[in-house]
């Protein structure tokens, strides 16, 4: 008998903990796009870009790029993607003299780890209220990418890699310093890179600092081969939706 080809069955659906005894299960998640521009008058682009998104009810927040006068950059957010190439892009669209700066620009989805206690909340309503909560207007968007030894080690060692880092985010949570939001973007970025990740806070100084303390973790310094460009940006807009 020729030799039997090996089976494989996709697994799409995310999971969390157990709840009422039941491990939790779901086929949802959000995706969040980050596009940034330039423009000549970015007090007039964000009003009419504020508009336009709300016109088009597409959920989204507004920054202002600290590192660039006339720099301007979207966060939209929708469980279908499609909303980013519609609602998004008509918005966009309806905005005169916004010029594309597309090395600024992420696509992600959430994801989840498998210990997540309420996994409806954690994929799809805790990025938006992170990202629209008017009481942390700072925020640091950037990609990163792990090098390919990192999923050559072993299921206990990679999770002890994690805990690390998951820990280190969890205390600046705690204390109110910096709030993350985790996306992955496996085959959605233009580099190559895995994950985007959002950094939002009441003041930069401590997303900047967890930034420089998630450097002697482990999975940093071993494991990470690329990270950025980083978008820094305060928020002066959100939608309704």
């Amino acid at each position: 008998m020729p030799p039997q080809e090996p089976s494989f069955t996709p697994d799409v659906l995310e999971r969390g903990a157990e709840r009422d005894g039941k491990r939790q299960e779901m086929n949802r998640r959000l995706f969040m796009q980050l596009l940034g521009f330039e423009c000549e008058t970015p007090q007039d682009a964000v009003a009419q870009l504020g508009e336009a998104l709300d016109a088009a009810g597409a959920g989204a927040v507004i920054y202002e790029d600290v590192n660039d006068p006339h720099g301007l950059a979207v966060v939209s957010f929708s469980e279908d993607p499609t909303d980013f190439v519609t609602k998004t892009r008509r918005a966009v669209q309806a905005v005169d003299g916004l010029r594309p700066k597309p090395e600024l620009s992420m696509l992600g989805r959430t994801y989840s780890t498998g210990y997540e206690p309420d996994l409806e909340y954690w994929l799809l309503a805790r990025p938006v209220e992170t990202a629209k909560n008017p009481e942390w207007p700072w925020a640091v968007w950037y990609p990163l990418r792990r090098s390919g030894d990192f999923e050559k080690l072993e299921p206990r060692e990679k999770g002890g890699i994690l805990r690390e880092h998951a820990t280190i985010g969890k205390a600046y949570g705690q204390l109110d310093l910096a709030h993350d939001i985790r996306l992955a973007c496996h085959g959605l970025d233009a580099n190559d890179n895995e994950f985007v990740i959002g950094l939002v806070g009441k003041e930069l100084h401590p997303l900047s600092h967890v930034v420089q303390t998630m450097r002697r973790t482990r999975q940093t310094s071993e494991f990470i081969v690329q990270m950025g460009p980083f978008f820094v940006g305060h928020c002066v807009w959100r939608s309704r939706a």
